[in-house]
């Protein structure tokens, strides 16, 4: 049985100074709470809720049941608006993009994905990234900020009310957009407990997934959570030479320490996981590469995701042949791991995590 180490504090830092917080940040029973703080009801939280999330209300005039004073409080205390839709691309595979602005400026990205099985919304959770991976336009630039939970479930709500439009909905998320989640933990579990409510966007918690390049100590933070979330690893390679190289947080997180994490991860949730693997010409797609992923993680339940990587034009990898690809997928299946291959999509549009960010935003990246 594997021990968790000590537990280090959870930094909550680098979070915006708004006059105006997002109401979205809010979860139900904080809403009652503010509710029962300015000498309402209890249940007036409840309505705010359900304006927010059933009705998607604009406005807090909107709000008609509430009384005229909770209204005005509500407007001069809270913002409903923190994101600004600049671009918005769709794909010929019905894949759309959206960059939003912040109310300090800042753009982030927010991807909606069609499915045979439903809309899957990948949100963003920091405004760049410090983690400095070197195939990712995200880290271009480094880390401005940490997202606050409402402008991270807003990205949710605004995709929401555009699926409104054709009488859909959103049935899954994937944190996987901009910024490393699990450095922006205490908000991204806020974002996950707002959404995953039965009277908010009810999306339930295995239709979620949330993926991390490797941070340890809230791998451990993770799987004492008790929830039924998903999990996905970035990978990307077997040894600790050729993933310091494609990610530098291998140099504080070594295989052997995330490998560790990951153990006690399923020892206390039984969960799968999945290990999501970039294909890097020449890098980390041969077959010895194959046998030697399949060796590190045959003592854990776990899917391979492949994903050839796409072409950043600011770095200078190559893509994996497709006989490459293929050849990488059999020896893995030869060797008894369970893989698959990442269908893609939106090719015609700027698909590459952080790509339409940098391309709208050039002086985050500083170029």
């Amino acid at each position: 049985m594997i021990q968790r180490p000590p537990k280090k504090p959870i930094k909550n830092n680098r979070q915006p100074d708004f006059d105006q917080p997002s109401i979205y940040s809010l979860s139900l029973s904080d809403l009652e709470e503010l509710a029962i703080g300015w000498g309402e009801e209890k249940y007036r939280g409840g309505q705010i809720f359900e304006w927010l999330y059933t009705h998607r209300a604009n406005h807090f005039g909107d709000m008609l049941n509430l009384p005229k004073s909770m209204r005005e409080a509500l407007a001069e205390n809270y913002s409903m608006d923190p994101l600004e839709t600049v671009v918005r691309q769709e794909s010929e595979d019905g894949t759309m993009k959206f960059l939003f602005r912040l109310r300090d400026g800042y753009t982030i990205e927010t991807v909606l994905m069609r499915h045979d099985y439903g809309n899957s919304v990948c949100v963003t959770t920091q405004v760049g990234c410090q983690i400095g991976c070197s195939f990712c336009a995200s880290t271009l630039g480094g880390l401005k900020r940490n997202l606050e939970a409402g402008e991270i479930v807003s990205q949710v709500v605004q995709i929401q009310k555009a699926l409104d439009e054709t009488d859909e909905r959103v049935s899954s998320i994937v944190i996987m957009g901009i910024g490393e989640p699990f450095e922006n933990y205490v908000q991204m579990m806020q974002f996950i407990r707002i959404i995953n409510h039965d009277d908010g966007l009810n999306i339930g918690a295995r239709h979620i997934t949330v993926s991390t390049s490797g941070i340890v100590p809230r791998i451990y933070d993770f799987a004492d959570e008790d929830i039924q979330i998903n999990f996905a690893v970035s990978l990307h390679a077997a040894d600790n030479e050729t993933r310091t190289r494609l990610m530098p947080i291998n140099k504080a997180y070594d295989i052997d320490k995330l490998m560790d994490s990951l153990k006690y991860y399923q020892q206390q949730t039984n969960r799968r996981i999945t290990f999501e693997y970039g294909l890097f010409g020449g890098v980390n797609d041969q077959p010895e590469h194959a046998r030697a992923l399949s060796e590190l993680i045959k003592d854990l339940k776990c899917h391979v995701n492949l994903i050839p990587v796409n072409h950043v034009p600011e770095r200078n990898y190559v893509r994996t042949s497709k006989d490459d690809i293929f050849d990488f997928l059999e020896t893995l299946n030869e060797c008894g791991v369970n893989a698959t291959l990442r269908r893609e999509q939106g090719t015609d549009i700027d698909a590459a995590c952080g790509q339409l960010r940098a391309k709208e935003s050039k002086q985050e990246t500083g170029e």
